[in-house]
């Protein structure tokens, strides 16, 4: 790579274009999947995509792996133009998907993970030497010899991590690497892309990966930097730690009530100096969460509660995360998002 850049957009936009049924005339509409992204990705960065589905996360890694042009302005990966020079891309990068089901059913683990090193011109004995290793690293070296078709879905996905390592990218695209995967597997790949970062030196001259998730903690373990998007958007970019500094002002709340209806909670996010508000129902309870301009503040939430006869059972004031950022910068939080990529 010739300068200290990994991946530049600028302007970048994908629009797609819906059709009606074959018997319809009307016009196409249109889904604007990315608007205007700007993005510098370093040299020897972990840097992360955070967002909900259906955001735009994925159609930016597709466009950034050279599956899908985009349909404005300017994407460069490795110094390279996507849609002048993806033949010089490709060799530099890999790519790991959440949920895919690749390799061949009837191709050991072992076997797929050599035929993929093929695809990339590695010799056989390097191709040996790191699969043995990867295997080792996310404990599956006893699967080796075991038919892909007959892994769980967690070890599946351990081995389509160690298919993108493989290859020993420059630049490496994680795409909810942990989708699907209990709490253990999703942990332990963690921990794998964290060491596998730490060996190399950073920053700006090491390995670099682009990671997107929807899961906070997975951001803010992982990440030098974070790019908060939705609807195509990019809304902020920073360090996990600057982007909550943002809020320390703030006063920050989790409350637990005895369960309320939504017509009663949904006046709560009007109340002067309630800035963000958003509220999950539960089995006997309802949990509120609060960013209020200053613990003051409080008081009238308190005593609106009370006007719905609903009681406090729990009541804590924290720190702010990533959670809160998202919820501050587009109004909601995650669990109220729906739908797909």
């Amino acid at each position: 790579m010739t300068d200290s850049l990994a991946i530049k957009t600028e302007s970048l936009g994908r629009i797609y274009k819906i059709r009606g049924g074959k018997k319809t005339k009307e016009t196409p509409k249109e889904l604007i999947a990315l608007a205007d992204v700007n993005l510098k990705v370093e040299c020897g960065e972990l840097f992360g995509l955070l967002g909900p589905n259906g955001a735009g996360k994925t159609t930016l890694i597709k466009i950034l792996v050279t599956l899908l042009a985009p349909t404005s302005g300017l994407a460069q990966v490795g110094g390279h133009d996507v849609i002048k020079s993806p033949h010089l891309i490709r060799p530099l990068i890999n790519m790991v998907s959440g949920g895919e089901s690749s390799g061949y059913g009837l191709l050991t683990v072992r076997e797929n993970l050599w035929l993929f090193a093929q695809f990339y011109g590695l010799d056989n004995k390097t191709s040996q030497e790191r699969i043995t290793e990867l295997l080792g690293v996310v404990g599956m070296l006893d699967r080796a010899n075991t038919k892909s078709s007959d892994l769980s879905t967690g070890l599946r996905q351990k081995m389509n991590i160690v298919r993108g390592f493989v290859t020993d990218p420059e630049i490496l695209f994680l795409d909810e690497p942990t989708l699907g995967l209990d709490v253990g597997a999703a942990r332990e790949v963690r921990r794998f892309v964290r060491r596998w970062v730490a060996e190399r030196e950073r920053p700006r001259s090491g390995k670099t990966v682009l990671l997107t998730t929807h899961y906070m903690v997975e951001a803010d373990e992982l990440c030098d930097r974070v790019a908060i998007i939705d609807k195509g958007r990019v809304l902020a970019c920073d360090t996990p730690a600057n982007l909550k500094r943002r809020l320390q002002r703030e006063a920050i709340f989790h409350m637990q009530v005895s369960p309320m209806n939504n017509g009663a909670l949904s006046g709560f996010g009007t109340l002067p100096g309630v800035r963000k508000f958003t509220h999950e129902a539960h089995d006997g309870s309802s949990t509120l969460e609060l960013i209020l301009e200053a613990d003051d503040v409080l008081s009238s939430v308190v005593a609106k509660l009370t006007q719905h006869n609903a009681r406090i059972l729990n009541l804590q004031k924290r720190e702010p995360t990533l959670e809160d950022v998202f919820v501050d910068l587009v109004g909601r939080g995650l669990s109220e998002e729906g739908g797909g990529e």
